[in-house]
Protein backbone atom coordinates (compact mmCIF):
# COMPACT_ATOMS: atom_id res chain seq x y z
CA UNK A 1 0.00 0.00 0.00
CA UNK A 2 2.83 2.33 0.97
CA UNK A 3 4.62 1.46 -2.25
CA UNK A 4 1.48 2.33 -4.21
CA UNK A 5 1.20 5.75 -2.57
CA UNK A 6 4.87 6.48 -3.26
CA UNK A 7 4.39 5.64 -6.92
CA UNK A 8 1.24 7.74 -7.18
CA UNK A 9 2.61 10.89 -5.52
CA UNK A 10 5.14 11.87 -8.18
CA UNK A 11 2.55 11.27 -10.90
CA UNK A 12 0.02 13.47 -9.14
CA UNK A 13 2.60 16.15 -8.62
CA UNK A 14 3.60 16.01 -12.27
CA UNK A 15 -0.04 16.22 -13.38
CA UNK A 16 -0.63 19.14 -11.04
CA UNK A 17 2.35 20.99 -12.46
CA UNK A 18 1.27 20.13 -16.00
CA UNK A 19 -2.29 21.43 -15.62
CA UNK A 20 -1.07 24.40 -13.61
CA UNK A 21 1.28 25.28 -16.44
CA UNK A 22 -1.47 24.75 -19.02
CA UNK A 23 -3.77 27.11 -17.17
CA UNK A 24 -1.07 29.79 -17.05
CA UNK A 25 -0.22 29.33 -20.73
CA UNK A 26 -3.89 29.47 -21.66
CA UNK A 27 -4.46 32.68 -19.70
CA UNK A 28 -1.24 34.26 -20.94
CA UNK A 29 -1.85 33.29 -24.58
CA UNK A 30 -5.46 34.50 -24.63
CA UNK A 31 -4.59 37.78 -22.92
CA UNK A 32 -1.70 38.36 -25.31
CA UNK A 33 -4.07 37.70 -28.24
CA UNK A 34 -6.53 40.30 -26.97
CA UNK A 35 -3.73 42.84 -26.67
CA UNK A 36 -2.27 41.82 -30.06
CA UNK A 37 -5.52 42.22 -32.01
CA UNK A 38 -5.69 46.03 -32.17
CA UNK A 39 -1.89 46.34 -32.38
CA UNK A 40 -1.66 43.90 -35.30
CA UNK A 41 -4.24 45.94 -37.20
CA UNK A 42 -2.64 49.26 -36.25
CA UNK A 43 0.93 48.29 -37.13
CA UNK A 44 -0.19 46.85 -40.46
CA UNK A 45 -1.81 50.17 -41.33
CA UNK A 46 1.30 52.00 -40.09
CA UNK A 47 3.39 49.77 -42.39
CA UNK A 48 1.36 50.82 -45.42
CA UNK A 49 -0.29 47.43 -45.98
CA UNK A 50 -3.82 46.07 -45.54
CA UNK A 51 -4.91 45.35 -41.95
CA UNK A 52 -5.39 41.65 -42.73
CA UNK A 53 -1.62 41.37 -43.31
CA UNK A 54 -1.06 42.33 -39.68
CA UNK A 55 -3.45 39.66 -38.44
CA UNK A 56 -1.94 37.00 -40.70
CA UNK A 57 1.53 37.97 -39.48
CA UNK A 58 0.53 37.71 -35.84
CA UNK A 59 -1.01 34.27 -36.44
CA UNK A 60 1.65 32.62 -38.59
CA UNK A 61 4.79 34.30 -37.27
CA UNK A 62 3.51 34.05 -33.71
CA UNK A 63 3.07 30.26 -33.92
CA UNK A 64 6.28 29.53 -35.88
CA UNK A 65 8.52 31.67 -33.66
CA UNK A 66 6.94 30.25 -30.50
CA UNK A 67 7.74 26.69 -31.59
CA UNK A 68 11.23 27.20 -33.02
CA UNK A 69 12.48 30.31 -31.16
CA UNK A 70 14.88 30.49 -28.25
CA UNK A 71 12.54 32.12 -25.71
CA UNK A 72 9.79 30.16 -23.97
CA UNK A 73 7.51 33.16 -23.49
CA UNK A 74 8.26 35.45 -26.44
CA UNK A 75 5.25 36.71 -28.43
CA UNK A 76 6.04 37.57 -32.04
CA UNK A 77 4.11 39.77 -34.44
CA UNK A 78 4.02 43.16 -36.18
CA UNK A 79 5.80 45.89 -34.20
CA UNK A 80 6.24 49.63 -34.34
CA UNK A 81 9.95 49.47 -35.08
CA UNK A 82 9.40 47.16 -38.04
CA UNK A 83 6.51 49.32 -39.25
CA UNK A 84 8.85 52.32 -39.41
CA UNK A 85 11.17 50.46 -41.80
CA UNK A 86 8.41 48.72 -43.74
CA UNK A 87 6.45 51.85 -44.60
CA UNK A 88 9.37 53.20 -46.64
CA UNK A 89 10.01 49.85 -48.33
CA UNK A 90 6.33 49.40 -49.21
CA UNK A 91 6.14 52.92 -50.65
CA UNK A 92 9.28 52.41 -52.74
CA UNK A 93 9.03 48.78 -53.86
CA UNK A 94 5.43 47.60 -53.30
CA UNK A 95 4.02 44.78 -51.17
CA UNK A 96 5.13 41.89 -53.41
CA UNK A 97 8.76 42.92 -53.13
CA UNK A 98 8.34 43.35 -49.39
CA UNK A 99 7.44 39.65 -49.27
CA UNK A 100 10.67 38.82 -51.12
CA UNK A 101 12.70 41.07 -48.81
CA UNK A 102 11.05 39.35 -45.86
CA UNK A 103 12.12 35.90 -47.07
CA UNK A 104 15.67 37.19 -47.61
CA UNK A 105 15.69 38.76 -44.14
CA UNK A 106 14.60 35.44 -42.66
CA UNK A 107 17.45 33.63 -44.39
CA UNK A 108 19.93 36.20 -43.06
CA UNK A 109 18.59 35.80 -39.52
CA UNK A 110 18.91 32.02 -39.71
CA UNK A 111 22.48 32.40 -40.95
CA UNK A 112 23.25 34.71 -38.01
CA UNK A 113 21.80 32.15 -35.60
CA UNK A 114 23.70 29.24 -37.15
CA UNK A 115 26.90 31.32 -36.97
CA UNK A 116 26.17 31.86 -33.24
CA UNK A 117 26.16 35.63 -33.45
CA UNK A 118 23.15 36.08 -31.18
CA UNK A 119 25.26 37.37 -28.30
CA UNK A 120 26.41 40.41 -30.28
CA UNK A 121 23.27 42.36 -29.38
CA UNK A 122 24.62 42.60 -25.82
CA UNK A 123 27.44 44.79 -27.12
CA UNK A 124 25.12 47.51 -28.44
CA UNK A 125 25.61 50.46 -26.05
CA UNK A 126 22.62 51.57 -24.01
CA UNK A 127 22.57 55.16 -25.41
CA UNK A 128 22.25 53.71 -28.94
CA UNK A 129 19.27 51.45 -28.12
CA UNK A 130 17.61 54.29 -26.20
CA UNK A 131 18.20 56.68 -29.10
CA UNK A 132 16.72 54.55 -31.86
CA UNK A 133 13.80 53.45 -29.63
CA UNK A 134 12.93 57.09 -28.96
CA UNK A 135 13.36 57.90 -32.65
CA UNK A 136 10.97 55.10 -33.60
CA UNK A 137 8.44 56.49 -31.13
CA UNK A 138 8.57 59.95 -32.72
CA UNK A 139 8.18 58.51 -36.24
CA UNK A 140 5.19 56.36 -35.23
CA UNK A 141 3.48 59.30 -33.55
CA UNK A 142 4.01 61.72 -36.43
CA UNK A 143 3.18 59.04 -39.00
CA UNK A 144 -0.33 58.72 -37.54
CA UNK A 145 -1.28 62.38 -37.91
CA UNK A 146 -2.81 61.59 -41.32
CA UNK A 147 -5.29 59.11 -39.79
CA UNK A 148 -5.70 61.22 -36.65
CA UNK A 149 -6.95 64.14 -38.73
CA UNK A 150 -9.06 61.88 -40.95
CA UNK A 151 -7.12 62.85 -44.09
CA UNK A 152 -6.78 60.61 -47.15
CA UNK A 153 -3.34 61.61 -48.35
CA UNK A 154 -0.98 59.33 -50.30
CA UNK A 155 1.60 57.55 -48.18
CA UNK A 156 5.15 58.90 -48.43
CA UNK A 157 8.37 56.87 -48.57
CA UNK A 158 9.79 58.88 -45.64
CA UNK A 159 7.75 60.18 -42.76
CA UNK A 160 9.01 63.79 -42.92
CA UNK A 161 7.31 64.61 -46.27
CA UNK A 162 4.23 62.81 -44.97
CA UNK A 163 4.31 64.88 -41.81
CA UNK A 164 4.59 68.06 -43.85
CA UNK A 165 1.64 66.95 -45.99
CA UNK A 166 -0.49 66.29 -42.92
CA UNK A 167 0.32 69.64 -41.33
CA UNK A 168 -0.29 71.61 -44.53
CA UNK A 169 -3.72 69.99 -45.04
CA UNK A 170 -5.00 70.56 -41.51
CA UNK A 171 -7.75 72.81 -42.85
CA UNK A 172 -9.33 69.70 -44.44
CA UNK A 173 -9.33 67.68 -41.23
CA UNK A 174 -12.27 65.46 -40.30
CA UNK A 175 -13.48 66.55 -36.86
CA UNK A 176 -15.32 63.27 -36.34
CA UNK A 177 -12.08 61.34 -36.86
CA UNK A 178 -10.24 63.63 -34.44
CA UNK A 179 -12.96 63.10 -31.82
CA UNK A 180 -12.78 59.30 -32.19
CA UNK A 181 -9.01 59.36 -31.86
CA UNK A 182 -9.25 61.49 -28.72
CA UNK A 183 -11.79 59.03 -27.28
CA UNK A 184 -9.37 56.15 -27.88
CA UNK A 185 -6.44 58.05 -26.37
CA UNK A 186 -8.47 59.02 -23.29
CA UNK A 187 -9.69 55.43 -22.87
CA UNK A 188 -6.14 54.08 -23.12
CA UNK A 189 -4.98 56.46 -20.42
CA UNK A 190 -7.94 56.21 -18.03
CA UNK A 191 -9.11 52.61 -18.40
CA UNK A 192 -6.26 51.01 -16.35
CA UNK A 193 -7.64 52.88 -13.30
CA UNK A 194 -10.88 50.93 -13.72
CA UNK A 195 -9.69 47.53 -14.90
CA UNK A 196 -6.24 46.08 -15.55
CA UNK A 197 -7.35 42.73 -16.99
CA UNK A 198 -8.88 43.99 -20.26
CA UNK A 199 -6.44 46.19 -22.24
CA UNK A 200 -7.47 49.80 -22.68
CA UNK A 201 -6.52 49.70 -26.37
CA UNK A 202 -9.18 47.05 -27.02
CA UNK A 203 -11.82 48.92 -25.01
CA UNK A 204 -11.05 52.14 -26.87
CA UNK A 205 -11.17 50.35 -30.22
CA UNK A 206 -14.59 48.82 -29.48
CA UNK A 207 -15.92 52.12 -28.08
CA UNK A 208 -14.77 54.18 -31.07
CA UNK A 209 -16.16 51.62 -33.54
CA UNK A 210 -19.51 51.57 -31.73
CA UNK A 211 -19.74 55.38 -31.72
CA UNK A 212 -18.87 55.60 -35.42
CA UNK A 213 -21.47 52.96 -36.33
CA UNK A 214 -24.20 54.33 -34.06
CA UNK A 215 -23.91 57.91 -35.34
CA UNK A 216 -23.03 56.90 -38.93
CA UNK A 217 -19.93 59.05 -38.85
CA UNK A 218 -18.21 59.67 -42.16
CA UNK A 219 -14.70 58.58 -41.22
CA UNK A 220 -12.17 56.34 -43.03
CA UNK A 221 -12.29 52.70 -41.86
CA UNK A 222 -9.88 49.81 -42.29
CA UNK A 223 -12.11 48.07 -44.83
CA UNK A 224 -13.03 44.45 -45.38
CA UNK A 225 -11.02 41.70 -43.72
CA UNK A 226 -11.48 38.21 -45.22
CA UNK A 227 -13.27 35.85 -42.84
CA UNK A 228 -10.79 33.08 -43.48
CA UNK A 229 -7.49 31.74 -42.26
CA UNK A 230 -4.25 32.69 -44.00
CA UNK A 231 -3.55 30.19 -46.78
CA UNK A 232 -0.26 29.46 -48.58
CA UNK A 233 0.33 31.56 -51.69
CA UNK A 234 3.04 32.07 -54.24
CA UNK A 235 5.40 35.05 -54.29
CA UNK A 236 5.98 36.47 -57.80
CA UNK A 237 9.58 36.90 -58.97
CA UNK A 238 11.06 35.66 -55.69
CA UNK A 239 13.66 33.62 -57.61
CA UNK A 240 14.62 36.50 -59.94
CA UNK A 241 18.26 37.34 -59.21
CA UNK A 242 17.94 40.97 -60.36
CA UNK A 243 15.07 41.50 -57.91
CA UNK A 244 17.06 39.84 -55.12
CA UNK A 245 20.03 42.11 -55.84
CA UNK A 246 17.71 45.13 -55.77
CA UNK A 247 16.31 44.15 -52.37
CA UNK A 248 19.50 43.17 -50.57
CA UNK A 249 19.74 46.46 -48.66
CA UNK A 250 16.10 46.42 -47.47
CA UNK A 251 16.54 42.75 -46.50
CA UNK A 252 19.64 43.55 -44.45
CA UNK A 253 17.78 46.39 -42.74
CA UNK A 254 14.83 44.12 -41.89
CA UNK A 255 17.13 41.34 -40.65
CA UNK A 256 19.18 43.71 -38.49
CA UNK A 257 16.16 45.38 -36.95
CA UNK A 258 14.27 42.11 -36.49
CA UNK A 259 17.25 40.52 -34.77
CA UNK A 260 17.99 43.46 -32.47
CA UNK A 261 14.41 44.00 -31.35
CA UNK A 262 13.65 40.30 -30.88
CA UNK A 263 16.75 39.71 -28.78
CA UNK A 264 16.15 42.83 -26.69
CA UNK A 265 12.58 41.66 -26.10
CA UNK A 266 13.86 38.22 -25.07
CA UNK A 267 16.25 39.84 -22.60
CA UNK A 268 13.36 41.82 -21.10
CA UNK A 269 11.35 38.58 -20.81
CA UNK A 270 14.26 36.91 -19.01
CA UNK A 271 14.14 39.61 -16.37
CA UNK A 272 10.44 39.00 -15.76
CA UNK A 273 10.50 35.24 -15.33
CA UNK A 274 12.39 32.73 -13.20
CA UNK A 275 12.19 30.06 -15.89
CA UNK A 276 15.08 29.14 -18.17
CA UNK A 277 16.78 32.02 -19.97
CA UNK A 278 16.49 32.42 -23.71
CA UNK A 279 18.95 31.03 -26.25
CA UNK A 280 19.97 33.98 -28.45
CA UNK A 281 21.12 31.89 -31.41
CA UNK A 282 18.01 29.73 -31.42
CA UNK A 283 15.85 32.85 -31.12
CA UNK A 284 17.44 34.23 -34.30
CA UNK A 285 16.76 30.94 -36.08
CA UNK A 286 13.14 30.91 -34.89
CA UNK A 287 12.56 34.52 -35.93
CA UNK A 288 14.25 33.80 -39.27
CA UNK A 289 11.98 30.83 -39.94
CA UNK A 290 8.94 32.96 -39.07
CA UNK A 291 9.99 35.70 -41.47
CA UNK A 292 10.76 33.16 -44.19
CA UNK A 293 7.35 31.52 -43.91
CA UNK A 294 5.00 34.43 -43.19
CA UNK A 295 5.34 36.10 -46.65
CA UNK A 296 3.90 32.94 -48.26
CA UNK A 297 0.76 33.58 -46.16
CA UNK A 298 0.43 37.25 -47.09
CA UNK A 299 2.10 38.56 -43.94
CA UNK A 300 4.89 41.04 -43.34
CA UNK A 301 8.21 40.72 -41.45
CA UNK A 302 7.77 40.41 -37.69
CA UNK A 303 9.84 40.66 -34.52
CA UNK A 304 9.52 39.76 -30.88
CA UNK A 305 7.08 42.21 -29.31
CA UNK A 306 8.12 43.52 -25.89
CA UNK A 307 4.67 44.69 -24.75
CA UNK A 308 2.85 41.51 -25.78
CA UNK A 309 5.60 39.34 -24.31
CA UNK A 310 5.32 41.21 -21.01
CA UNK A 311 1.54 40.73 -20.99
CA UNK A 312 2.00 37.01 -21.64
CA UNK A 313 4.43 36.61 -18.72
CA UNK A 314 2.38 38.71 -16.30
CA UNK A 315 -0.74 36.73 -17.19
CA UNK A 316 0.89 33.39 -16.36
CA UNK A 317 2.51 32.25 -19.61
CA UNK A 318 5.46 29.96 -18.92
CA UNK A 319 6.08 27.80 -22.00
CA UNK A 320 6.02 27.92 -25.78
CA UNK A 321 2.41 26.79 -25.67
CA UNK A 322 1.36 30.30 -24.65
CA UNK A 323 2.71 31.72 -27.93
CA UNK A 324 0.93 29.01 -29.92
CA UNK A 325 -2.34 29.71 -28.07
CA UNK A 326 -1.90 33.42 -28.85
CA UNK A 327 -1.73 32.63 -32.58
CA UNK A 328 -4.64 30.18 -32.52
CA UNK A 329 -6.81 32.63 -30.57
CA UNK A 330 -6.18 35.31 -33.20
CA UNK A 331 -7.11 32.80 -35.91
CA UNK A 332 -10.44 32.13 -34.17
CA UNK A 333 -11.06 35.87 -33.87
CA UNK A 334 -10.46 36.29 -37.61
CA UNK A 335 -12.95 33.49 -38.39
CA UNK A 336 -15.65 34.88 -36.14
CA UNK A 337 -15.25 38.67 -35.91
CA UNK A 338 -13.72 39.72 -39.24
CA UNK A 339 -16.93 41.44 -40.54
CA UNK A 340 -17.06 43.62 -37.42
CA UNK A 341 -13.40 44.59 -37.79
CA UNK A 342 -14.16 46.16 -41.18
CA UNK A 343 -15.97 49.01 -39.37
CA UNK A 344 -13.01 50.00 -37.24
CA UNK A 345 -12.10 53.67 -37.90
CA UNK A 346 -8.50 54.36 -38.89
CA UNK A 347 -8.58 57.23 -36.41
CA UNK A 348 -9.08 54.68 -33.62
CA UNK A 349 -5.95 52.83 -34.71
CA UNK A 350 -4.12 56.17 -34.86
CA UNK A 351 -5.11 56.87 -31.27
CA UNK A 352 -3.80 53.48 -30.17
CA UNK A 353 -0.47 53.98 -31.93
CA UNK A 354 -0.04 57.48 -30.55
CA UNK A 355 -0.39 56.17 -27.01
CA UNK A 356 1.98 53.28 -27.81
CA UNK A 357 4.56 55.70 -29.22
CA UNK A 358 4.42 57.97 -26.16
CA UNK A 359 4.91 54.95 -23.92
CA UNK A 360 7.81 53.79 -26.09
CA UNK A 361 9.81 56.92 -25.30
CA UNK A 362 12.28 55.96 -22.60
CA UNK A 363 11.81 58.93 -20.31
CA UNK A 364 13.78 57.27 -17.51
CA UNK A 365 16.68 56.60 -19.90
CA UNK A 366 16.72 60.25 -20.96
CA UNK A 367 16.88 61.37 -17.33
CA UNK A 368 19.53 58.79 -16.47
CA UNK A 369 21.78 59.77 -19.38
CA UNK A 370 21.39 63.47 -18.61
CA UNK A 371 22.45 62.84 -15.01
CA UNK A 372 25.25 60.42 -15.95
CA UNK A 373 27.52 61.87 -18.65
CA UNK A 374 26.89 64.45 -21.33
CA UNK A 375 28.83 62.37 -23.85
CA UNK A 376 26.47 59.38 -23.49
CA UNK A 377 23.52 61.76 -23.68
CA UNK A 378 24.97 63.21 -26.88
CA UNK A 379 25.25 59.71 -28.41
CA UNK A 380 21.59 59.09 -27.62
CA UNK A 381 20.51 62.43 -29.13
CA UNK A 382 22.63 61.79 -32.24
CA UNK A 383 21.08 58.33 -32.74
CA UNK A 384 17.64 59.80 -32.10
CA UNK A 385 18.08 62.54 -34.72
CA UNK A 386 19.54 60.24 -37.38
CA UNK A 387 16.63 57.83 -36.84
CA UNK A 388 14.14 60.63 -37.42
CA UNK A 389 15.91 62.43 -40.27
CA UNK A 390 17.28 59.43 -42.17
CA UNK A 391 16.59 55.79 -41.28
CA UNK A 392 16.91 53.31 -38.45
CA UNK A 393 19.77 51.23 -39.81
CA UNK A 394 21.91 54.30 -40.45
CA UNK A 395 21.04 55.50 -36.95
CA UNK A 396 22.34 52.29 -35.39
CA UNK A 397 25.51 52.50 -37.49
CA UNK A 398 26.14 56.15 -36.60
CA UNK A 399 25.32 55.48 -32.95
CA UNK A 400 27.76 52.56 -32.78
CA UNK A 401 30.50 54.63 -34.43
CA UNK A 402 29.91 57.52 -32.02
CA UNK A 403 29.81 55.18 -29.02
CA UNK A 404 32.99 53.47 -30.21
CA UNK A 405 34.78 56.79 -30.64
CA UNK A 406 33.63 57.80 -27.17
CA UNK A 407 34.91 54.54 -25.71
CA UNK A 408 38.30 55.08 -27.38
CA UNK A 409 38.44 58.63 -26.04
CA UNK A 410 37.70 57.45 -22.50
CA UNK A 411 40.21 54.64 -22.67
CA UNK A 412 42.85 56.97 -24.10
CA UNK A 413 42.56 59.40 -21.20
CA UNK A 414 45.88 58.10 -19.92
CA UNK A 415 46.77 59.16 -16.41
CA UNK A 416 50.47 59.98 -16.46
CA UNK A 417 51.61 61.45 -13.15
CA UNK A 418 55.08 62.51 -12.10
CA UNK A 419 55.82 61.16 -8.64
CA UNK A 420 57.64 63.61 -6.31
CA UNK A 421 60.51 62.52 -4.11
CA UNK A 422 58.40 62.74 -0.98
CA UNK A 423 56.16 60.01 -2.34
CA UNK A 424 59.00 57.85 -3.63
CA UNK A 425 60.91 58.20 -0.35
CA UNK A 426 58.72 59.08 2.66
CA UNK A 427 59.74 61.96 4.99
CA UNK A 428 62.52 60.95 7.34
CA UNK A 429 64.28 58.78 4.77
CA UNK A 430 67.76 60.25 4.09
CA UNK A 431 67.54 59.84 0.32
CA UNK A 432 67.23 62.29 -2.59
CA UNK A 433 66.51 61.59 -6.27
CA UNK A 434 68.09 64.65 -7.82
CA UNK A 435 67.08 66.18 -11.17
CA UNK A 436 68.57 63.38 -13.23
CA UNK A 437 65.96 60.82 -12.11
CA UNK A 438 62.27 61.18 -12.97
CA UNK A 439 59.59 58.72 -11.91
CA UNK A 440 56.23 58.59 -13.65
CA UNK A 441 53.22 56.44 -12.83
CA UNK A 442 51.09 55.31 -15.79
CA UNK A 443 47.45 54.39 -15.14
CA UNK A 444 45.21 52.71 -17.69
CA UNK A 445 45.76 50.78 -20.91
CA UNK A 446 48.44 52.14 -23.21
CA UNK A 447 46.88 51.87 -26.65
CA UNK A 448 46.68 53.93 -29.80
CA UNK A 449 44.40 56.67 -28.41
CA UNK A 450 46.95 57.49 -25.71
CA UNK A 451 50.16 56.97 -27.67
CA UNK A 452 50.69 60.56 -28.83
CA UNK A 453 50.05 62.11 -25.43
CA UNK A 454 52.17 59.40 -23.84
CA UNK A 455 55.13 60.17 -26.07
CA UNK A 456 54.89 63.98 -25.95
CA UNK A 457 54.49 64.21 -22.20
CA UNK A 458 57.60 62.20 -21.48
CA UNK A 459 59.91 64.33 -23.65
CA UNK A 460 59.43 67.60 -21.76
CA UNK A 461 62.40 67.28 -19.38
CA UNK A 462 65.74 67.19 -21.27
CA UNK A 463 67.85 67.19 -18.06
CA UNK A 464 66.53 63.77 -17.00
CA UNK A 465 69.07 60.94 -17.45
CA UNK A 466 67.01 58.15 -15.92
CA UNK A 467 63.32 57.89 -16.76
CA UNK A 468 61.41 55.34 -14.68
CA UNK A 469 57.93 54.30 -15.80
CA UNK A 470 55.80 52.57 -13.20
CA UNK A 471 53.52 50.34 -15.29
CA UNK A 472 51.89 48.43 -12.44
CA UNK A 473 48.44 49.77 -13.39
CA UNK A 474 48.77 49.19 -17.15
CA UNK A 475 46.71 46.02 -17.83
CA UNK A 476 47.27 45.85 -21.59
CA UNK A 477 48.91 47.55 -24.55
CA UNK A 478 48.15 47.53 -28.27
CA UNK A 479 50.49 47.68 -31.27
CA UNK A 480 50.40 51.45 -31.65
CA UNK A 481 51.14 51.92 -27.96
CA UNK A 482 53.98 49.43 -28.38
CA UNK A 483 55.43 51.42 -31.28
CA UNK A 484 55.07 54.62 -29.25
CA UNK A 485 57.00 53.03 -26.38
CA UNK A 486 59.74 51.92 -28.78
CA UNK A 487 59.94 55.46 -30.23
CA UNK A 488 60.27 56.84 -26.71
CA UNK A 489 63.09 54.40 -25.98
CA UNK A 490 65.07 55.36 -29.09
CA UNK A 491 64.40 59.07 -28.57
CA UNK A 492 65.65 58.88 -24.98
CA UNK A 493 68.64 56.83 -26.10
CA UNK A 494 69.68 59.58 -28.53
CA UNK A 495 69.60 62.03 -25.62
CA UNK A 496 71.66 59.68 -23.43
CA UNK A 497 68.66 59.01 -21.22
CA UNK A 498 68.02 55.52 -19.90
CA UNK A 499 64.47 54.11 -19.96
CA UNK A 500 63.57 51.86 -17.04
CA UNK A 501 60.30 49.95 -16.62
CA UNK A 502 58.90 48.73 -13.32
CA UNK A 503 55.91 46.62 -12.34
CA UNK A 504 55.24 45.05 -15.75
CA UNK A 505 51.95 43.12 -15.83
CA UNK A 506 52.11 39.58 -17.35
CA UNK A 507 50.11 40.49 -20.48
CA UNK A 508 52.22 43.57 -21.21
CA UNK A 509 55.45 41.69 -20.51
CA UNK A 510 54.47 38.87 -22.86
CA UNK A 511 53.69 41.40 -25.59
CA UNK A 512 57.10 43.05 -25.15
CA UNK A 513 58.81 39.66 -25.22
CA UNK A 514 56.96 38.46 -28.35
CA UNK A 515 57.85 41.60 -30.28
CA UNK A 516 61.47 41.72 -29.09
CA UNK A 517 61.06 45.17 -27.51
CA UNK A 518 61.90 43.76 -24.08
CA UNK A 519 65.29 42.62 -25.37
CA UNK A 520 65.81 46.01 -27.01
CA UNK A 521 65.10 47.86 -23.78
CA UNK A 522 67.06 45.22 -21.85
CA UNK A 523 66.08 42.95 -19.01
CA UNK A 524 68.53 44.89 -16.83
CA UNK A 525 66.22 47.90 -17.23
CA UNK A 526 63.14 46.08 -15.92
CA UNK A 527 62.44 45.86 -12.17
CA UNK A 528 59.64 44.64 -9.97
CA UNK A 529 59.45 47.85 -7.96
CA UNK A 530 60.52 51.47 -8.38
CA UNK A 531 62.60 51.27 -5.21
CA UNK A 532 64.74 48.50 -6.68
CA UNK A 533 65.21 50.50 -9.87
CA UNK A 534 66.30 53.66 -8.03
CA UNK A 535 68.67 51.82 -5.74
CA UNK A 536 70.32 50.13 -8.70
CA UNK A 537 70.89 53.18 -10.91
CA UNK A 538 71.74 56.11 -8.65
CA UNK A 539 75.37 56.53 -7.65
CA UNK A 540 74.40 59.27 -5.19
CA UNK A 541 71.92 57.07 -3.35
CA UNK A 542 73.43 54.31 -1.27
CA UNK A 543 70.36 52.32 -0.38
CA UNK A 544 71.13 50.22 2.61
CA UNK A 545 69.47 46.83 2.50
CA UNK A 546 67.12 47.45 5.45
CA UNK A 547 65.92 50.77 3.98
CA UNK A 548 65.52 49.25 0.50
CA UNK A 549 63.58 46.32 1.91
CA UNK A 550 61.30 48.60 3.90
CA UNK A 551 60.59 50.81 0.87
CA UNK A 552 59.97 47.81 -1.40
CA UNK A 553 57.55 46.29 1.12
CA UNK A 554 55.71 49.61 1.47
CA UNK A 555 55.46 50.08 -2.30
CA UNK A 556 54.12 46.56 -2.90
CA UNK A 557 51.57 46.99 -0.11
CA UNK A 558 50.35 50.28 -1.61
CA UNK A 559 50.09 48.79 -5.10
CA UNK A 560 48.19 45.77 -3.86
CA UNK A 561 45.60 47.81 -1.95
Amino acid sequence: MATSNILKEPLLLRLSRLFGGLRGDLTGGLTAAVVALPLALAFAVASGVEPKAGLYTAIVAGIVAAIFGGSSVQITGPTGAMAVVLVGIVAKYGLEKVWIAGVMAGIIQIALGVAKLGQLVKFIPYPVTAGFTNGIAVIIFCGQLNNFFGLKLPRSEHFLPGLWQSLTHVEALNWAAVALAVVVIATNVLWPRINTTIPGSLVGLVLATAIASAFHLNVPTIGTIPQSLPMPQGIPHWNDFSVIRELINPALALAALGSIESLLSAVVADGMTVSEKHNSDRELIGQGLANMIVPFFGGIPATGAIARTAVNVRSGGKTRLSGVIHGLALAIIVLTLAPLAAQIPLAALAGILMVVSLRMIEWEAIGLLMRATYSDFAVMILTWLVTILFDLVLAVEVGLIAAGALFIKRMSDLSLVKIPETEVFPPGTPLELGKEIAVYRVDGPVFFGAAERFATFLRDEPEVKYLILRLRFVPNMDTTGLVALEDIYHDLERHNCRLILTGLQPEVQQLLERTGLLNTIGLSNCFETTTEAICSISPQIACSQPIADDLKTKELMELND
